[in-house]
């Protein structure tokens, strides 16, 4: 069956969403199609990509001390858009918060975000200090509107 949307049913996702406890985050649509959250990692602020396709969410190397991260190394070999086989680190327990949803134990895979920053930068967007993961948006519910540019958290 097909469904037609209408401004009242898509006013009411948001309402059934919020009535459900989801938390509303607003995104930002980029030149490459990918969606950008400012969150804040240890209470400072940083840019990060919404991306269902990586598994792990993830801090760059060079973010890691603005973020105030105690890292450590880990097995894990890292792979991505045009990069394989990328030493990583991990870096246990740090504060999270994106809109008003707060974590208090958050890991991160520590990696070379180089790469996706280059990427970025060629299309004239600003950098990004790391990639919000399926891992983080499976265990928060997350429901993405595409046609609002809003991330639901539960």
């Amino acid at each position: 069956m097909l469904a037609i949307f209408t401004k009242k049913r898509v006013t009411a996702l948001r309402e059934l969403m919020e009535s459900d406890g989801f938390y509303r985050i607003p995104l930002k649509k980029l030149k490459t199609g990918h969606y950008k959250v400012e969150a804040r990692v240890n209470e400072i602020k940083g840019d990060f990509i919404v991306d269902t396709g990586a598994s792990s969410s993830c801090i760059g190397f060079s973010s890691v001390d603005r973020f105030i991260m105690l890292t450590e190394q880990s097995e894990l070999k890292a792979a991505g858009a045009g990069a394989t086989n990328m030493e990583t680190h991990v870096a246990r327990n740090n504060r999270f918060q994106v809109g008003e949803k707060q974590y208090n134990k958050m890991d991160f895979v520590i990696f070379d975000l180089s790469h996706v920053n280059e990427a970025l930068i060629q299309v004239e967007e600003k950098p990004v200090e790391g990639i919000l993961g399926a891992d983080f948006l499976k265990e928060n519910r997350a429901v993405i509107d595409y046609g609002r540019n809003v991330l639901y958290l539960k």
